[in-house]
């Protein structure tokens, strides 16, 4: 069976947000006809969610850090970046235009380290519920589009694909941070050599 997941979908990550991506409203219109595209077909679908706690050390202002430059965090390499998708914040809801999904992954929780894929933190030291939840329904197949395509997106599709899951990445329903110019089309080559296939949305539907 086949799931689609939509990744970090949330008011910091779109237009006047904290962290926002450049054009990141523009998907929106496009995940909504995905989603209802599997809802009309009976298939799973999962949103995940920034959830930080407001003393998260990947935020710069918690660690000294500037935002946008490299340091290190629980030994593993961190951008800083600015106080974004806080816990029962404005900027942690999903954007209000984006279709209701009824699932919903957590992650990012724990203060001492960062966590971009749905699946695992950055050092894999724990889990979310996402592979138990696609488990318990049976899916082997996964579509999957959202924010950013060069952090969130990129590392829960190389998660996936590890953990044996057939992936394609909806090319047309993601934006990318672009901390440098190149860095969604370098995440999209690097998930394409790793094994997933890139699709546009008209692929699908």
């Amino acid at each position: 069976m086949k799931a689609l997941i939509v990744v970090d979908i949330q008011n910091d990550f779109c237009e006047g947000g904290s962290l926002a991506v450049k054009n990141a409203a523009s998907i929106i219109p496009i995940a909504n006809r995905v989603i209802s595209y599997f809802a009309k077909n009976n298939d799973f679908i999962v949103a995940t969610m920034d959830w930080h706690p407001s003393n998260h050390k990947s935020f710069a202002k918690n660690s000294n850090g500037i935002v946008g430059e490299l340091g290190t965090l629980n030994n593993l390499p961190q951008i800083w970046w600015p106080e974004h998708c806080v816990q029962e914040s404005f900027g942690a809801d999903f954007h209000p235009n984006l279709i209701k999904i009824e699932n919903i992954i957590y992650k990012g929780t724990n203060p001492e380290i960062d966590s971009y894929s749905g699946f695992f933190d950055n050092g894999k030291l724990k889990n979310t519920e996402l592979l138990n939840l696609l488990k318990a329904n049976n899916i082997s197949e996964l579509f999957v589009l959202g924010l950013a395509t060069d952090y969130c997106v990129k590392y829960t599709v190389l998660d996936a694909l590890e953990l044996g899951f057939k992936v394609s990445v909806i090319e047309d329903g993601c934006k990318g941070v672009n901390l440098s110019s190149e860095d969604s089309f370098k995440a999209l080559k690097e998930m394409e050599k790793k094994g997933a296939k890139i699709i546009k949305s008209d692929d699908l539907i």
